[in-house]
């Protein structure tokens, strides 16, 4: 049924977009229609025909014609920016340059042109991709013990279908693996394998057989929309057995204190380590035993760094510093966690600097993908060498010393790479909870990082003073930023469709960069609406006036459409004329 609502609601899209593109040759054939029906008055057999026609209007008729052309482009102007605010772009504009433009022979400029691209641009149109890529945010909160509690307070959802159901294929991806569908009927196929490997089937029959249903029940507990059925499938598999990935779903989504989560994580680092310690002496038997290393891998390091994260959230923010180190130490392939960004953090929370400055010196290399938490951690640390003796009077008088303009320039810095965070960290856009996934360079980052780190730049002296007066600078040095960069790769075009999926529009206005301008259309349809329907009042209100002032205008307006009709009546015979006006 969804399917099928969706294709219908498709082929309704496609039809209005083909209305609009042909409006005006539809147009053009109902007027060349009504001039065939109203011919009568235009036979030009005399030239006073057109001004007699004229004569015969009556002021109603023009306050008609003014106020239905008042009402119609103001209908247009109404959808143009309902579509602008929706979608970002004009929807005249686009059917034109979709559809006219190849009718009328346009090329179109996304096509390219030369085959032989050079590798900066291939590597340009590389990195677009890369950063428009939907990141799992390091720093999420917890569903039952922060967000639910949210809802329960205001009754607003905090998190979009868009942003869960990526979560949902996270836990898929790091939670499951290939041979948790097993059933104990497949598994006791082994036996039948030859003598040699009877040994290690044996041991696989030993270790599977016991976890083969918890884990089949995990992976469709994933896959669940409903939060109750996770829950209850939870519970399931934990009377089953001790199931890592059960008390991590219970911790995550049914806890509703911090406190209870860290238990439930507890209770599942014990279950996991035991996992993880089985599937490491396997791992080299075959590529089953690999994927099911890799999962039990990705287990653990998730419940050591929600163990981490719960340590800093109750205070005790030394000791989830020592775990993410030994976390890195031991695990120090896995990137795709982020976990230095909790680190930076937890380092900021405790204002060793220096210890932020050498995580920095690792992680703010330029072969690593950047992070709003990493420019912006930079653009702090230099900003507090000197924020707190910083005087826009003073130094427009004497000039930046050296350590201003490097704090300056780490500004310019963090704010090309994610111009969305000063007005947070300003607090001229009010911040809501951060989503679970977050676009790189969007305002989803920006919330991210602000809502975690607003405090650290508060307890600088100084420092979003010396933000507030320099970050704007940046717009400066890139006037064009979705075609040239400055320290950056062109900003990406694509974060404002990604940004609406993630952040709950309903009770927050996405933020927009580069502003656009409204398009060309809204401004004419408004500039049409409102002088059409001045002319209506002004019809209303003076009709003889009025009148005259129509008449002479559409009298001048045909004046050289008579004179061109008079030479061509003048060089035509007079028969081919007639028979041309009976057709």
């Amino acid at each position: 049924m969804a399917d099928n609502g969706a294709g219908l609601l498709d082929q309704l899209k496609s039809c209005i977009v083909w209305s609009w593109a042909y409006f005006w040759t539809i147009w053009f054939f109902v007027m060349l229609f009504l001039v065939n029906i109203l011919r009568l008055p235009f036979r030009y057999d005399s030239l006073t025909t057109v001004s007699m026609f004229l004569n015969t209007l009556t002021p109603k008729f023009y306050v008609a014609l003014t106020g239905t052309s008042s009402l119609i482009s103001g209908l247009i102007l109404i959808f143009e920016w309902w579509y602008f605010r929706k979608y970002g772009t004009s929807f005249i504009e686009q059917v034109s340059v979709s559809h006219l433009r190849p009718l009328l022979g346009g090329v179109d400029n996304s096509t390219p042109t030369n085959t032989n691209t050079s590798n900066g641009d291939a590597d340009s149109n590389r990195q677009s991709v890369s950063e428009c890529k939907v990141w799992r945010n390091p720093l999420n909160l917890f569903r039952g013990a922060e967000y639910n509690r949210y809802t329960w307070v205001t009754g607003r959802e905090p998190l979009t279908y868009y942003d869960m159901n990526l979560s949902a294929q996270d836990h898929q991806t790091f939670f499951t693996c290939d041979s948790d569908h097993l059933r104990p009927a497949d598994a006791s196929k082994s036996y039948a394998a030859p003598p040699l490997q009877a040994k290690v089937l044996l041991l696989d029959d030993i270790l599977m057989e016991p976890t083969i249903n918890s884990k089949e029940i995990m992976q469709k507990a994933w896959r669940e929309r409903n939060p109750q059925a996770r829950i209850s499938a939870a519970h399931e598999a934990l009377e089953l057995e001790d199931c890592a990935t059960a008390y991590i779903l219970l911790a995550e989504e049914e806890a509703t204190t911090i406190v209870e989560a860290e238990k439930l994580f507890k209770q599942a680092l014990k279950a996991g380590e035991g996992c993880y310690r089985r599937s490491q002496q396997l791992q080299h038997h075959g590529s089953q035993y690999e994927a099911q290393h890799r999962r039990d891998t990705n287990v653990l390091v998730y419940i050591k760094r929600r163990l981490a994260m719960c340590s800093r959230k109750l205070g005790r923010t030394r000791e989830a510093v020592k775990m993410m180190r030994d976390l890195m130490k031991e695990f120090p392939l896995l990137s795709m966690f982020n976990i230095h960004e909790n680190l930076l953090e937890s380092l900021l929370e405790l204002q060793n600097y220096a210890d932020v400055q050498a995580v920095l010196a690792k992680y703010d290399d330029i072969s690593l993908p950047k992070s709003a938490t990493i420019c912006y951690t930079a653009a702090l640390l230099k900003a507090r060498a000197v924020s707190d003796k910083f005087s826009p009077e003073a130094a427009s008088r004497r000039g930046l010393s050296t350590a201003e303009m490097n704090a300056v320039e780490a500004i310019h810095r963090a704010v090309e790479f994610n111009p969305h965070v000063p007005k947070y960290l300003l607090e001229m856009k009010s911040l809501i909870l951060p989503p679970e996934h977050i676009l790189k360079r969007g305002d989803s980052e920006a919330i991210a990082y602000a809502f975690f780190h607003l405090q650290h730049w508060k307890r600088v002296e100084g420092a979003l003073n010396l933000l507030h007066c320099t970050w704007e600078g940046t717009f400066r040095m890139i006037p064009y930023p979705l075609e040239k960069g400055h320290l950056f790769y062109p900003y990406p075009i694509c974060t404002e469709t990604a940004d609406r999926e993630l952040l709950p529009t309903v009770f927050h206005e996405v933020s927009v960069y580069p502003k656009k301008e409204l398009p060309f259309f809204i401004l004419f349809t408004a500039g049409l609406c409102s002088f059409t329907a001045m002319l209506a009042l002004l019809t209303h209100q003076f009709p003889e006036l009025m009148g005259v002032f129509a008449k002479a205008f559409l009298s001048t307006l045909f004046a050289p459409l008579n004179f061109i009709m008079e030479k061509v009546e003048s060089i035509l015979p007079s028969s081919l004329w007639h028979q041309l006006t009976r057709i």
